[in-house]
């Protein structure tokens, strides 16, 4: 069958076509996304604007033409942090489904981190043993460990690149005493967290997904997206170390000019790269495996698992 997932994340809202049926490997036939970055449309109140649900909507719309264009025969619409923290996102979602007919289903942060888990767990295999899973979107960082494709644990942190750009780092370039502010926050956050992961013991392998992660490890060396889903890409906390103070000390236009850094995530790159150090620092992490699958690709799993087979 071919279904379409359309994800109202905190930067994008992406409709995924993938052509899949269960016990197979889904494979990508469309993608349609817009940039609204939502997790920086809210107001002083946290509520997402008037102008910002009228883009949601829009797009929203858009996003539905775009898979009956392409025969989906389900869509399933899910929405992530800048929805789900909204002070309005009862308003928004009804107004979504008024204008558009689709019900958007909010998704839990650790329901988010155990659906990105259950992606990556199918990616490696078992082979991969105990995996620790790091994912950085918008709104949340989003952290999983676990021997199955359930995780053991599974906790989602108010990090994500788009909301701490907007809160806390203004300039451009950043000033120095915002990074050093940001980067004490950060840590603080994680670390309150690092003892429901080291009781397991050390992980196997580490695996990270999201942009932010792709990024990074783009501009610390690994290969481009042109050579492929199959090739190996690792970033190591030595190379990102290196790299943090270097994106400090850039504008936004100077980071889009980086490998692999688009324009439109040029401006919370500095903040994703505090994140990903901070987890990998603390969480002993020395180096990870980039995991072209992530969320998405978790919710269209789920969803095969429950079909019947023919």
């Amino acid at each position: 069958m071919r279904l379409g997932v359309l994800d109202v994340g905190s930067n994008t809202v992406h409709l995924l076509v993938v052509d899949a049926h269960p016990g197979a490997r889904p494979l990508p036939a469309h993608s349609h996304k817009a940039e609204l970055r939502l997790a920086e449309l809210l107001d002083a109140r946290g509520a997402i604007a008037p102008d910002g649900v009228e883009r949601l909507v829009a797009t929203v719309r858009d996003a539905l033409h775009a898979a009956e264009d392409k025969g989906c025969e389900e869509v399933l619409p899910f929405a992530t942090s800048a929805v789900r923290e909204a002070v309005n996102a009862d308003a928004v979602l009804a107004r979504v489904k008024d204008e558009t007919g689709i019900d958007l289903q909010v998704l839990t942060g650790e329901e988010e981190a155990r659906l990105t888990f259950l992606a990556a767990r199918r990616w490696f295999g078992w082979s991969a043993g105990k995996l620790l899973l790091l994912d950085i979107g918008g709104g949340s960082l989003e952290v999983a460990y676990g021997i199955d494709e359930d995780p053991d644990t599974a906790v989602s942190l108010p990090l994500g690149a788009g909301r701490l750009t907007a809160g806390w780092l203004p300039g451009d370039p950043a000033d120095s005493a915002d990074v050093k502010a940001l980067r004490r926050h950060v840590r603080a956050q994680i670390a309150r967290t690092v003892g429901e992961f080291s009781r397991f013991g050390r992980p196997d392998h580490v695996v990270a997904t999201s942009k932010t992660f792709k990024q990074l490890a783009r501009i610390a060396g690994a290969a481009g997206s042109g050579e492929g889903l199959h090739v190996q890409r690792i970033l190591t906390r030595r190379s990102l170390e290196e790299w943090v103070p270097r994106l400090a000390g850039m504008t936004v236009v100077e980071r889009a000019a980086l490998p692999g850094v688009s324009e439109g995530r040029a401006g919370q790159l500095l903040a994703g790269a505090l994140v990903a150090e901070g987890a990998m620092d603390l969480l002993g992490v020395e180096e990870l495996e980039i995991c072209p699958w992530a969320l998405r690709e978790g919710v269209i799993l789920r969803r095969l698992d429950h079909l019947p087979e023919e």
